[in-house]
Formats: C-alpha cells, sequence, structure tokens
C-alpha cells in the first residue's frame, strides 16, 4: 500500500438521487430509509436524499429521515440554483431546499456555455447572478453549501475561460465544496487530470468530483481526481444511475483507501463493504453482478486448476487483495476445467482429507467432468456437490427414496389459459411408505407439493424452506422440444440459501434431481441422519 499520510476523502453517496435515476428503479420512502441507516452504518459522511422541488414523495423522505438517529452522516438536499429572471427568495426550488430543513444543500449551476444558451435560454451573465445569489442566500441560512458544477470537463473544453469564471463566482459566494461534474461521463482520466490542474491554480476551494460512467471510466476518473487534491468523491453504491450509471462508491472506495492510503471510512466499516453492496441491491431490486469487483460474488472466484493450485501455497498469487478486507470471500468453483487442488480445497471446506485418498480423488474428478460434459454444471450448485462428495465417501444416505411418480396435466377447452396439474407419489421413509397426491399451478409446483405433503409429518424442518428461484436452460437448441435442459434451483431458510442442479431431456427429470437434492441438501444441514 502506498501511503498519502493522513489525507482524508470525504465520500458522498447520491444513491438515492442520482442512483435512483437508473432504468428499473423505484425507490420507496421506506426503501430510501433503510438505505440511509445502512450508509451511515457503514460511515458515509454526506447521503444525498433526493431533490425536495421535485416530487413529492422525496419532501416526504426528508420530514421522515428525521426521525433517524444518524450516528455518521450528513443527510444532503439536492436541487438547482435559482431561475432566470426570478429572485431567490421566491424561487420555489430555493424554498424546497430550505423546507427539506437538512443540514447540508447541494445545488448545481451550469459551467458549460451550450447548457446556458440553449437549456436555460439565458444570458451568460446571468448565469453567474443565478451561482452567485443561490449560493449566498443559502450560506445566509446557514447552511452548508456543496456546488455541483455540471458538465463542467464539457464546458471547459468549449469555453474554459467562462467555466472557471462559473467556479470562481461560487467559491466567492461562499461554496464550501466545489464539485467538478462529468455529467455526459466523455471525459478520459488525462483530461481529468490536466483540467484539475488549471482549476487548482484559478480556485481555492475544497473540490470534489462528481464523474458518469457512459466511457467506462467514472472510477478511473474519480481516483485521477483524488490523486490530483480533490478531496470529495461522488458516487453510487453498485454504481446505480442514469443511462449508464455514476462512479461504482463499491470500487472507488476500496480503491483509494487499500491501493493508496487515503482513510475514506473507519477501518472497521470497510469490511462491511459487500453486506451493504447486496443490501442495496436487494432493496433496489437489481442483483449485484457476479463479476462487480471487489463486492460481487465471482471477484474471488477461482475455477482454473492451475489458479487453485497457486492460492492454496499462496493466496496472493491470483488475489489483488484479501477478500475479507471488503467483507467478501474466497470461493473455489468445481467444473470441468478444475483439477485436482480445487477439488482439494472444497473436500476441506467439508472435513473430508482427499489428500490421503488419491484414487478416490482421481475417481470422483472424472466422475465431475462426465457429469459436466453431460451439462451438469456445479459451480452454480455447491449444494449438490457437497452430496456428490459426501455419496461418494459414504458419508450420506437418503432421507427419503421414490417409489413412484405420476403427474397429470390437463387442459379443457372451455377454461381458458388455466392448465390444471396434479401430482400423485408414492414416497419410502425408512420402512414406511406414502402415498399422496397434490395440485399445483404447473407440473413442478404440483410435484413440489406432493413431496412436501408426503415428507412434512416426517420432516417438519421443511416447512422452513422455500424456493428463491427457478431456472431452465436449453442445452442443445438444435433438438428442439427434445433438447436437453439443466434446471437450477436456488433453495433458503433461516439459516441461509444453497443451489441445487439436474439435467435431463425431461424437464420433469431435470427438476425433480434438483428438488430433491435441494429437500436432502436443508435435512442435511438440521438434523442427523435418520
Amino acid at each position: 500500500m502506498r501511503s498519502c499520510g493522513d489525507l482524508k476523502v470525504y465520500v458522498y453517496d447520491t444513491t438515492l438521487r442520482d442512483g435512483a435515476q437508473a432504468e428499473g428503479i423505484s425507490l420507496t420512502v421506506q426503501d430510501k430509509l433503510k438505505i440511509t441507516e445502512k450508509l451511515d452504518e457503514l460511515g458515509i459522511p454526506y447521503i444525498e436524499g433526493g431533490w425536495p422541488g421535485s416530487n413529492p414523495k422525496d419532501m416526504d423522505y426528508f420530514h421522515k429521515v428525521r426521525q433517524l438517529s444518524l450516528k455518521r452522516a450528513r443527510v444532503c438536499a439536492f436541487g438547482s440554483t435559482r431561475k432566470a429572471g426570478v429572485h431567490v427568495a421566491e424561487d420555489a426550488n430555493i424554498r424546497a431546499l430550505l423546507e427539506a430543513e437538512t443540514p447540508v444543500v447541494t445545488i448545481f449551476g451550469k459551467s458549460w456555455d451550450l447548457h446556458v444558451y440553449s437549456a436555460l435560454q439565458t444570458s451568460l451573465e446571468e448565469n453567474l447572478k443565478m451561482i452567485r445569489e443561490s449560493i449566498i442566500y443559502l450560506k445566509q441560512k446557514k447552511k452548508e453549501v456543496i456546488y455541483d458544477a455540471e458538465h463542467f470537463f464539457d464546458g471547459f473544453k468549449s469555453n474554459p475561460k467562462y467555466a472557471l469564471e462559473t467556479l470562481k463566482v461560487a467559491a466567492e459566494a461562499g461554496a464550501d465544496w466545489i464539485v467538478l461534474c462529468d455529467t455526459n461521463g466523455g471525459t478520459l482520466p488525462h483530461e481529468i487530470e490536466e483540467i484539475i490542474g488549471q482549476v487548482l491554480r484559478a480556485v481555492n476551494r475544497p473540490l470534489g468530483i462528481h464523474a458518469h460512467n457512459d466511457g467506462e471510466l467514472a472510477v478511473a476518473n474519480t481516483i485521477a481526481a483524488v490523486r490530483c487534491g480533490v478531496r470529495q468523491v461522488q458516487g453510487t453504491i453498485n454504481g446505480f444511475g442514469e443511462r449508464c450509471g455514476n462512479a461504482n462508491l463499491c470500487s472507488v472506495i476500496p480503491n483509494l483507501q487499500l491501493k493508496l492510503g487515503y482513510q475514506c471510512l473507519e477501518e472497521d466499516r470497510l469490511s462491511h463493504l459487500t453486506e451493504v453492496s447486496h443490501y442495496i441491491g436487494e432493496i433496489a431490486n437489481i442483483a449485484v453482478p457476479g463479476n462487480q469487483p471487489f463486492v460481487g460474488h465471482s471477484a474471488f472466484a477461482h475455477k482454473g486448476g492451475v489458479h487453485v493450485s497457486a492460492i492454496l501455497k499462496n493466496t496472493r498469487t491470483y488475489e489483488h487483495i484479501e477478500p475479507e478486507l471488503v467483507g467478501n470471500k474466497r470461493r473455489v468453483l468445481v467444473s470441468e476445467l478444475a483439477g485436482s487442488s480445487n477439488l482439494y480445497y472444497k473436500a476441506r471446506e467439508l472435513g473430508l482429507n482427499l489428500e490421503q485418498d488419491k484414487p478416490k480423488a482421481k475417481e470422483i474428478i472424472a466422475k465431475i467432468k462426465e457429469l459436466e460434459y453431460q451439462g451438469y454444471q456445479f459451480e452454480g450448485a455447491d449444494a449438490s456437490f457437497e452430496l456428490l462428495l459426501k455419496r461418494a465417501f459414504g458419508q450420506y444416505r437418503e432421507f427419503f427414496t421414490l417409489e413412484s411418480l405420476k403427474i397429470l396435466v390437463e387442459k379443457r377447452p372451455n377454461d381458458g389459459d388455466v392448465i390444471n396439474s396434479e401430482a400423485m407419489i408414492k414416497i419410502r421413509v425408512g420402512d414406511q411408505v406414502i402415498h399422496t397426491a397434490a395440485e399445483g399451478n404447473g407440473p413442478v409446483n404440483a410435484l413440489d407439493n406432493a413431496l412436501r405433503k408426503a415428507l412434512e409429518d416426517f420432516y417438519p424442518e421443511l416447512k422452513e424452506m422455500h424456493l428463491v428461484d427457478y431456472k431452465v436452460r436449453v442445452l442443445d437448441g438444435k433438438d428442439g422440444t427434445g433438447a436437453k435442459v439443466r434446471v437450477l434451483i436456488e433453495s433458503a431458510d433461516s439459516s441461509g440459501s444453497w443451489s441445487t442442479v439436474g439435467v435431463s431431456e425431461n424437464i420433469i427429470e431435470a427438476s425433480w434431481q434438483a428438488l430433491t437434492d435441494s429437500m436432502n441438501y436443508a435435512l442435511l444441514k438440521r438434523r442427523q441422519q435418520p
């Protein structure tokens, strides 16, 4: 780690405003309050709550957020400078910012002459007055004022003298921070460095950076800006935002803190980063991509046998940081690409010592490669893989066995879109045979209902287990409706979640394999063998 002394970088989170502008995200007031509390726990000093002048929901949030007992964060209200030709005290947006009653107010103004003429349709001089008068008025109201210079980098390229003049006016008016915005997200890192160098010579105020990701450079541009002397970084959790998103704080923070030695969060807070990323992803109903750096499920996953062999000796061989630093964990995947090292690692996690039985290890590897050739995928089905290992070592026997299964699917002409499904099943548990039936909204649902009905008297813990996800993938599309399919089922109970897999030309059989594996795994976790 390269040390930069005790330099502190102030993180400004705009997930609740800029992030919520992403396509597919719609946060309720309660969602926003939960996220606020989570960001405060993480140690984010500035949380932008929304634009009170734009909609009733954001104003409701600002009323309710006052009731939260935040320990670290200051909530910010966001809005624009006064409108052209309107007295600042009478401007509806400025009044709404004050009604939000936040300690911090963030206002944006135009730095690009194109926007002054085309969007505001006013003069360059009037735009400067709008910036100056808005900041002075808010400072008179005892607010910490953050001035966001919208489209600053594009404005500087178009008319550097005027773009710098807007910053000088904001500084003279008393802005506590001046934030340089790459609003269109098209600026390159070397341009960021060159332009900020000129800003530092012209403006003597603390600077911030607000980068968008349209060129896939928001994180790089943010880091470049900090290295130039910027001390506030604006962004969103998971990079949520309009178009291609904003600078991803889940990458910005650990890069600055772990690689460059800046203090963004308290050290004991950084290890909560992965948890916060996934928590906010769940609330936004947008899954965190598996390959997202630092916090993704695959960020520290190793599949190739050569890689795993190396990390078993020294984790630094294929990991740039220790995953625990950001609250993530190392994962070793088992697949047709795996060597013995992968299997040894996974077996060790399960308390099995394969190194002492190398012929058995070779046998299991051959079995895995054959199954994956058939279409199985164990890297996404850890529970099925654990059952395979335990069966191979004779450390497991089934909790139940199938005697017979029949599924009826009936469609009547007068029932419209309704298709009736019924599963009749005969299951053996110990020396008892249970014969029962159940209906469902489809054949797999009927199968699940019948199996539960047969087993829950013997294994009541199955009542707590529920289906989280059910995926079907066609493996041989050229075979049409006769193609082989792979079914992946994710299940969960109060103790966690797990995934299982099944493969067959018949979707019912593939579903049966994955479903019974999921139930057997649940029982294996919760009780001793009967």
